[in-house]
């Protein structure tokens, strides 16, 4: 769910907002230097159906509604969090500017809270899972060696 203006105090919506415009500025860096014009379309339509996607809206309880939210499916498809972070950041200005979804106090706080926490929350845990099930699969593979030894 979005932020609201007026919901958050003015320090935690400065300091939020300077944590986003920090990754933003590194993401522009990092994506500059590792993608090239031939995935700038990807990227473009990556940012475009995550923000058609997120404009479906779900009724959750108290009247409230509910979304996709689609860092992690933006990481994903680009293969890229820098680019992911990118995208996100896109979609929430243009919903924030255009469609009033979140406001533009608390635009920081909803880029932190709903795109870079997805995006980067999804490579903790998919790098997490990896070396977990990497573990398991040396462990598994030095096992059933050790059992085919006569």
């Amino acid at each position: 769910m979005h932020i609201p203006d007026g919901f958050l105090s003015p320090p935690v919506a400065v300091a939020t907002g300077i944590a986003s415009a920090a990754v933003i500025a590194v993401a522009l860096n990092r994506t500059r230097a590792s993608l090239g014009l031939r995935q700038a379309p990807i990227m473009g339509l990556t940012t475009a159906f995550v923000f058609a996607a997120q404009m479906i809206n779900f009724p959750v309880a108290g009247g409230t509604s509910g979304h996709l939210l689609g860092g992690a499916l933006a990481s994903v498809v680009l293969g890229n969090p820098w680019a992911a972070t990118l995208a996100m950041s896109t979609v929430f200005i243009i919903q924030s500017v255009l469609f009033a979804d979140g406001g533009i106090t608390a635009l920081g706080a909803n880029i932190f809270n709903m795109g870079l926490v997805g995006i980067w929350g999804r490579l903790v845990a998919v790098t997490a899972v990896a070396a977990t099930v990497g573990r398991f699969q040396k462990s598994f593979a030095a096992s059933s060696r050790d059992c085919s030894r006569p």
